[in-house]
């Protein structure tokens, strides 16, 4: 797969340009593999799901802050020639889109944000322990316990929990340390895309309060709940999120570049 501004990204192509093309980011500790196929080649659609620094593929050694993210990503549209995208974002993902409509609001064609919040504090105890390698596997075990609904076949944490260990320590704690100085509650007025916010039933990472903030908060954001899914939901059930993107990237309205 390709790689542009230092970042290795999947692309799924298509010839609509009716539509935007559709950027894909992951959260916290993961790579483009937390989206699912599912997602990632979602029918129709131009699609980039991309590792940030320092993450899967990607060179460098990740970021402590989310206005850093996004000036990566700003680097990365620019050298795919993308002037403007439908910002998907999982938790951390989607405070980096937030910052995206926030403060390049002419980048941003829509916001799609999945588990996520206005404001992202992280327990103390996996800021403490996250950096370290003896005992990073045990927050990422931390994680694979509480990051899913009762539901969810053991196989798909297995899964997502092997791919999060090969994320350097270091790299997970700045993230969490991004995600916990992040809070933009008192701006969401402010944001002027369409927006569709996507929530687990049993999430308890970014629980449903925090969606019905959002939505509450910027202007005509649409909200939708998927039941028996928690904080990974698009791992969980990857149909009904590519379902309910997909319909969504068909209500924007889009002027492609001549």
């Amino acid at each position: 797969m390709p790689v542009a501004a230092n970042l290795y990204y999947f692309f799924n192509p298509s010839e609509n340009r009716s539509k935007p093309p559709v950027l894909l980011i992951h959260g916290a500790g993961g790579n483009h593999l937390f989206w699912p196929p599912e997602v990632r080649r979602l029918v129709g659609y131009r699609v980039y799901a991309l590792d940030l620094p320092g993450h899967g593929k990607s060179d460098g050694i990740g970021q402590q802050s989310i206005p850093d993210y996004t000036k990566s990503i700003l680097a990365f549209m620019d050298a795919v020639g993308i002037s403007r995208a439908l910002m998907v974002g999982h938790s951390m993902g989607g405070a980096i889109a937030l910052d995206m409509a926030l403060n390049h609001a002419g980048r941003v064609a829509g916001l799609c944000l999945v588990a996520s919040g206005a404001r992202l504090r992280v327990a103390p105890v996996f800021l403490e322990n996250a950096g370290n390698a003896t005992t990073s596997p045990q927050i990422i075990q931390a994680m694979k316990d509480f990051a899913y609904s009762p539901q969810t076949d053991m196989r798909v944490k297995d899964l997502a929990a092997s791919r999060m260990v090969e994320t350097r320590p270091a790299v997970l704690r700045g993230d969490f340390l991004a995600c916990d100085t992040f809070d933009v509650r008192e701006r969401l007025g402010e944001i002027g895309v369409p927006t569709l916010i996507l929530v687990g039933s049993d999430d308890q990472m970014t629980p449903l309060a925090f969606s019905t903030y959002m939505a509450g908060k910027i202007p005509g954001a649409q909200m939708q709940r998927i039941e028996n899914a928690g904080h990974m939901l698009m791992l969980e059930k990857p149909r009904e999120v590519a379902h309910a993107l997909s319909g969504f990237v068909e209500q924007l309205m889009f002027q492609p570049d001549l």
